[in-house]
C-alpha cells in the first residue's frame, strides 16, 4: 500500500518553439489543461504501475477541483484523503518550448492549506512495511509531521526533493529513500558543479553515513543510486522527447510501486527509469504517464 502525501494542481500548459529569455515574449503554437501536482502525478504514476495508492492533499471550491482529481479517480485512485477547502485548487503555469524543456510557476492554493494533522492522520491508516511518498509543493511543516509520524509507525518514507526549496535539506534528513535531480542533489550535498565521478563519490559517502538510499535522475543520462554500500545504475530509453513535464514524477512512481511490489532494488531501478522515459513522449504530465503493461513492453 503506497499513501502519496502532496499536492494536487491543475497544469495551464502552453509550448512555444523555445522558450523565453528573462523579459522576453514568444508567441505560443498551442494551449491546453491538464490535470497535475508532483503529489497527484505520483500518485497516479504509482497507481498506473499497480500498486494500491492514497492520495491525501486538498483542493479548493473551484472549477478547477473535480478535473484536477480526475485521472486519479478514473484509475481507481483512493481519495478518501483529500480534502475540499475554501479557495482555489492549486495550479502550475508551464511552458514547454520545442526541444522539450520547461519553465514552470506553482501556484500553492488550496496546497497551501495541507497541514501537520492531517499528516498524522495520513500515517496512523497505514501500517508496518507500507510507503509514505511525499515531495515539497505542500508546506513544510505538514511534509515534517509525516516523516517523523511515519519513523515511529515503521513505514517506509519517499521524499522527492521537488520543487526545491528552503527546507529541502533539512527534510531529506528525515527521510529513508530521497529522490533528487542534479540540480537537487547538489543542494543537498552542499556541493556545486560536482563532475560524474564526484557526483557518485558524494551519494555513496553520504549513503555511508546516513544509512540513506539516495537516487539521483539524470536526464537522459539515466539514474544513479546509492544504496546498500554500492551504487546501482540504470539506463532508460533512447527518445526523442516531446514534453520532459512529466518524467520525474513518473520515475518516482513507478519506482515506489515497484518497490511495495517487491521488485529487487536493480529490477525498480530500471522500470522507473523506462517509464520515464515513456512519460517523455507525450505531452502533460498525468496524460503522458505510462501504462505497466507499455513499460513492461519496453523492458
Amino acid at each position: 500500500m503506497i499513501t502519496v502525501f502532496g499536492s494536487i494542481n491543475m497544469d495551464l500548459v502552453a509550448t512555444t518553439p523555445r522558450l523565453p529569455v528573462p523579459g522576453e515574449t514568444v508567441a505560443g503554437t498551442s494551449f491546453a489543461t491538464a490535470a497535475g501536482g508532483k503529489g497527484a502525478n505520483q500518485a497516479l504514476a504509482a497507481r498506473r504501475a499497480g500498486a494500491d495508492v492514497r492520495m491525501v492533499s486538498a483542493v479548493g471550491r473551484d472549477e478547477f477541483a473535480a478535473p484536477a482529481v480526475a485521472l486519479l479517480d478514473a484509475a481507481g485512485t483512493d481519495l478518501s484523503g483529500v480534502k475540499t477547502v475554501d479557495g482555489p485548487t492549486g495550479t502550475a503555469l508551464i511552458l514547454v518550448g520545442g526541444d522539450g524543456e520547461n519553465m514552470i510557476a506553482v501556484v500553492a492554493g488550496a496546497n497551501g492549506t495541507v497541514d501537520a494533522g492531517q499528516a498524522e492522520a495520513a500515517v496512523s491508516a497505514l501500517k508496518a512495511g507500507d510507503t509514505l511518498m511525499l515531495q515539497l509543493e505542500v508546506p513544510a511543516k505538514a511534509v515534517e509531521a509525516a516523516l517523523k509520524a511515519a519513523k515511529g509507525a515503521n513505514v517506509r518514507t519517499i521524499l522527492n526533493l521537488a520543487p526545491l526549496t528552503a527546507e529541502a535539506a533539512t527534510l531529506a534528513k528525515l527521510a529513508d529513500v530521497v529522490i533528487a535531480n542534479e540540480t537537487e542533489f547538489e543542494l543537498l550535498a552542499g556541493r556545486q558543479g560536482l563532475t560524474a565521478a564526484e557526483r557518485e563519490e558524494t551519494a555513496l559517502s553520504m549513503h555511508r553515513e546516513t544509512g540513506q538510499v539516495l537516487i539521483i535522475t539524470l536526464g537522459a543520462a539515466g539514474v544513479i543510486a546509492a544504496e546498500g554500500g554500492v551504487l546501482h545504475k540504470a539506463q532508460g530509453l533512447k527518445i526523442e522527447p516531446v514534453d520532459t513535464v512529466g518524467a520525474g514524477d513518473t520515475f518516482c512512481g513507478y519506482f515506489a510501486a515497484s518497490l511495495d511490489a517487491g521488485l529487487g532494488f536493480d529490477a525498480a531501478l530500471r522500470r522507473a527509469a523506462v517509464a520515464g522515459s515513456l512519460a517523455c513522449l507525450k505531452a502533460g504530465a498525468q496524460p503522458s504517464i505510462p501504462m505497466a503493461g507499455d513499460v513492461a513492453g519496453r523492458l
